[in-house]
């Protein structure tokens, strides 16, 4: 009886190589690549989580399943702080440093959400619900431009009236962040994270419409 159970578990263990093995030959495993160090250094205590993918803080979104392309689609995240102090306030930021590139970051930075009012109870359950006064945008990084950051900060909010200026209302491009920290007494992030990705239209593995895939030709915005 136990060779017999030996040998049945040998034969399981062998099957499931064989599956893994094949599915990596196929390109049908979706690899979560971290961060470099450098990178990973903003990574203190925020998770974000998307529809598929989970938590992708500190990492690339997958090359795969068009992970690149569902995300620019897809509403807001959940943003959870679980150090966050029930009876304080905080204020979310999402920004992206690399727009329009990482290499020619010229409207550093791109605001993609901004939300003040924020409960401590809600947050650190996962639950962004405050005043908006960015709406949420998703990432979508143009052609050609490589792989930009997107990164979201958690603030401690002190002041019962934060606002944002006529003038910084007219566009979410080039947005001063360092003032808007400054003038309402904004230091350090209670919390933060990042995420990278690229248009999906970058990709290796893309093939244009009528090369046998049937993706819709969008462009990102």
């Amino acid at each position: 009886m136990h060779w017999t159970m030996r040998l049945a578990a040998a034969a399981l263990f062998l099957s499931l190589t064989l599956v893994v093995t094949r599915d990596m030959e196929e390109g049908d495993l979706c690899l979560y690549e971290a961060l470099s160090d450098a990178d990973a250094v903003l990574c203190k205590g925020l998770e974000v989580f998307y529809p598929e993918l989970g938590n992708i803080g500190c990492m690339f979104v997958p090359d795969c399943n068009n992970y690149r392309q569902k995300i620019t689609h897809w509403a807001e995240p959940i943003v959870k702080f679980p150090g966050a102090l029930e009876g304080a306030t905080y204020i979310l930021v999402m920004v992206d440093p690399d727009a329009p590139s990482r290499s020619s970051p010229k409207a550093q930075f791109w605001r993609h959400w901004l939300v003040t009012d924020i409960k401590g109870a809600d947050i650190k359950k996962g639950k962004v619900q405050g005043q908006e006064l960015s709406p949420y945008q998703p990432p979508s990084p143009p052609a050609k431009s490589g792989f930009h950051r997107y990164q979201f900060f958690v603030y401690l909010q002190e002041r019962q009236n934060i606002s944002l200026h006529s003038k910084e209302n007219k566009t979410r491009g080039s947005w001063k962040m360092d003032r808007f920290l400054n003038r309402f007494h904004l230091s350090e992030p209670e919390a933060s994270t990042q995420f990278m990705t690229q248009n999906y239209q970058d990709s290796p593995n893309y093939q244009t419409p009528g090369a046998g895939n049937s993706e819709p030709k969008d462009k990102p915005k």
